[in-house]
């Protein structure tokens, strides 16, 4: 708590450790821990789990000597690839289900992060007004309001209808981790396109850009405005200024 980790952070992070504690138990070596990093051949996954060892040693146990000398190693994302509105809908067409339909355009035309959107809660959804409002934000992402087209509104509805949450979540999307890993995968072995939440949320930044959108206002909806300028220009920031220019600018993927 006293990190103000996300409930998806922690659960990744955990994850790691539990398979540190079956691989090389309780209380490895430092040349232990450099074995059991060296199984991991992903730089993205072998970044998350230095992430997850620190903050067991160094914050948990306070013995931070033990992975001290463990450095990050360089991820080459390379560019991401702007997808066009055909291929957009190519894939939407290859969804088969409600709930996959409506991630789909609530990530496409929210601009979200992966996460944020895999972390709502239901009551963080004005769905008439067609608002995500904000919610708590962790030490690195922050988040503001958020809108979505009617093409999501008219999704989520759908989805909404058939919606499951055996455990009482509260989630808009509750689903289980290993599903959260994978999504939309049937729709990429169909297409052979690769489109994720992170390049639907490429795609929005671009799409309200050329919509004459200013960079400023798609960074509050993308959530990288600091919170000491929202306080400053409260008045450019506020729902009802934000939401008129997010329905000007008239976003649309099917239509």
């Amino acid at each position: 708590m006293d990190l103000h980790l996300k409930p998806s952070s922690v659960k990744s992070k955990k994850l790691y450790i539990a398979r540190m504690m079956r691989e090389v138990g309780p209380d490895p070596t430092t040349e232990e821990l450099r074995d059991f990093l060296a199984a991991f051949e992903n730089p993205s996954s072998y970044n998350n789990c230095i992430k997850a060892l620190r903050l067991y040693f160094r914050d948990f146990l306070g013995d931070y000597d033990r992975v001290r000398t463990f450095k990050f190693c360089r991820v080459d994302y390379g560019p991401v690839r702007l997808y066009s509105v055909r291929e957009l809908r190519e894939f939407y067409s290859a969804l088969d289900t409600e709930r996959d339909r409506a991630l789909f355009l609530l990530y496409a035309t929210s601009g979200r992060r992966r996460t944020e959107v895999l972390d709502l809660r239901l009551s963080d959804l004005r769905l008439e007004d067609r608002v995500i409002m904000p919610v708590h934000s962790s030490a690195t992402k922050k988040t503001w309001y958020s809108f979505f087209n009617e093409e999501a509104k008219a999704a989520l509805e759908e989805y909404l209808n058939v919606r499951q949450d055996p455990k009482r979540s509260g989630r808009l999307f509750p689903m289980a981790w290993a599903e959260k890993s994978c999504l939309f995968r049937i729709a990429m072995e169909k297409t052979g396109l690769h489109i994720t939440p992170q390049t639907l949320r490429f795609w929005f930044a671009n799409e309200m850009a050329r919509l004459g959108v200013p960079d400023r206002f798609i960074d509050a909806f993308q959530g990288r405005i600091p919170r000491s300028v929202l306080a400053r220009h409260y008045t450019d920031y506020s729902l009802e200024n934000l939401k008129a220019i997010y329905d000007r600018a008239g976003l649309k993927v099917l239509s």
